[in-house]
């Protein structure tokens, strides 16, 4: 039989979707390009500084070349500073996520207005930035790296409560109702029950939000929070663009050492 003779006898043709769920698909594309289309155009950008855009960052590459690396001795203490904040901040969250998470866990939370209020808290903690969670901190404690430690605490808990709790919700039930078989107390399942299953999930989490922490720890001294981001802010406002390199060097240097870490510890858990 030749292909054109299989062809006329059997001219079904396979598609992937159906003529309606293709119909869909081209509707929720065009619905994003106008989506896109709709929000660039009520941006107001004035598309003509993109003209000389090339030419403004050669010109500011050039300015922090050669680097000042006399400048890395002033920048050492804020650097150790700005780790010092996020370790900290990072420490903190296990002892106040912890607690929500659990709440926060459907299979495990007392009722549904528990559930509900750590439900809030997690959102709400995931919805600030750092860096305005750090402005707030600012007004209550003062400049300095109190604030920056609570700030990055405060944001940290909505990630690694959430992370915790899904991971609470999908243990094994089994091991929970045997323990309960036994007629040990809530507590006692908890701790016996629960925790193992999802302690690596934990330990995991907890690396990976201080990884994280590192990186938005640098920028909290733009708002009076402490570490190196003072040393930033300050340096791009004198237009000391030798400096700026330095401290985004030290920065980008520190940046990879914690994921290097973060990776051999991630890699020990697992």
């Amino acid at each position: 039989m030749t292909v054109d003779e299989h062809a006329r006898r059997h001219p079904e043709v396979w598609r992937r979707f159906s003529p309606r769920q293709t119909l869909v698909r081209y509707a929720w594309y065009l619905g994003i390009v106008f989506v896109a289309v709709w929000s660039v155009s009520n941006l107001d950008i004035p598309w003509f500084y993109f003209l000389d855009a090339h030419t403004q960052a050669g010109d500011l590459i050039t300015r922090m070349i050669p680097p000042d690396w006399a400048y890395f001795d002033e920048i050492l203490d804020p650097l150790l500073e700005t780790i010092h904040i996020a370790t900290l901040g990072t420490a903190i969250t296990f002892f106040l996520a912890f607690p929500v998470a659990i709440l926060a866990a459907r299979n495990i939370s007392p009722n549904a207005m528990t559930w509900f209020v750590a439900r809030f808290i997690l959102v709400a903690s995931r919805s600030v930035n750092t860096v305005v969670w750090a402005l707030l901190f600012v007004a209550i404690f003062g400049p300095g790296p109190v604030a920056g430690i609570w700030a990055v605490a405060a944001r940290s808990i909505g990630f690694v409560g959430k992370l915790t709790a899904e991971a609470i919700e999908e243990i094994d039930e089994g091991t929970v109702e045997a323990i309960e078989a036994t007629g040990a107390s809530r507590l006692q399942v908890l701790m016996i029950g629960v925790i193992p299953q999802v302690l690596p999930v934990i330990y995991g989490t907890m690396i990976y939000r201080w990884d994280i922490n590192i990186r938005e720890s640098t920028v909290l001294g733009f708002v009076g929070a402490g570490g190196i981001g003072i040393q930033l802010y300050a340096s791009i406002n004198q237009f000391a663009w030798r400096e700026v390199a330095v401290i985004l060097l030290a920065v980008f240097g520190v940046v990879i050492v914690s994921e290097f870490v973060s990776a051999i510890i991630r890699q020990r858990i697992n």
